[in-house]
């Protein structure tokens, strides 16, 4: 059992990549995180909305070509595609607590509009031909998006942004208390991300498996 009391270290994990794909996805991922710390700063609040668009897309895409993929080859997906989807609605889900907390700007919509697109498709080639790598990409980006959130959460805790109420709309889905804050929230965020980042190396890892036999 992880203690996500406070801006523990504990939830914080790394892969190491084995193999040239590995190692490829981690350079994309670090690549995407140089943009956003050079383009954010500070401002977790802010981040999370842009960054909770792009994080919701790679369940979608990968449920849809896994259901796809089900079909052609008349198999069951052992639980694959509800994953995915699961795992986009989440995502979807963090996206809608962080807008209320932090109003995006025009510019920041219009940012949006253009990360997605590109990553949408981008994802879903990588997904087609390669979707160990796509998988691992995703391990990887929920990597840093747990270390995003541990330090978000040290802000809150050493002062530098307010623990303001957290929304109704994620009080309800997380079943937080009735005056649950801003910390609750990021501590929720923050766990959900590892799960995801836990499961999509496993996806890669039984892929990988699968390519071996």
């Amino acid at each position: 059992m992880f203690d996500q009391s406070g801006p523990d270290q504990t939830l914080i994990t790394h892969r190491p990549p084995a193999d040239l794909p590995d190692r490829i996805a981690l350079r994309v991922v670090k690549f995407m995180r140089f943009f956003a710390d050079a383009f954010f700063a500070r401002r977790y609040g802010h981040r999370a909305v842009v960054l909770e668009t792009v994080a919701a897309v790679p369940g979608m895409v990968g449920g849809v070509l896994q259901h796809l993929k089900a079909l052609r080859r008349f198999r069951d997906d052992q639980g694959w595609i509800r994953e995915l989807l699961d795992e986009a609605e989440n995502e979807r889900m963090h996206l809608m607590a962080f807008i209320e907390i932090a109003k995006p700007s025009l510019f920041e919509r219009i940012l949006i509009l253009i990360a997605q697109g590109v990553f949408f498709n981008l994802y879903f080639a990588i997904y087609l031909f390669f979707p160990r790598t796509a998988h691992r990409v995703v391990g990887y980006l929920e990597e840093e998006a747990v270390i995003s959130y541990t330090h978000y959460l040290a802000e809150v805790d050493e002062g530098r942004v307010e623990n303001i109420p957290a929304p109704a709309m994620a009080i309800a889905y997380w079943n937080l208390p009735a005056d649950a804050r801003l910390r609750d929230l990021i501590i929720a965020v923050r766990a959900d991300e590892a799960g995801h980042r836990d499961k999509n190396h496993g996806f890669a890892d039984a892929i990988g498996k699968a390519e071996h036999r």
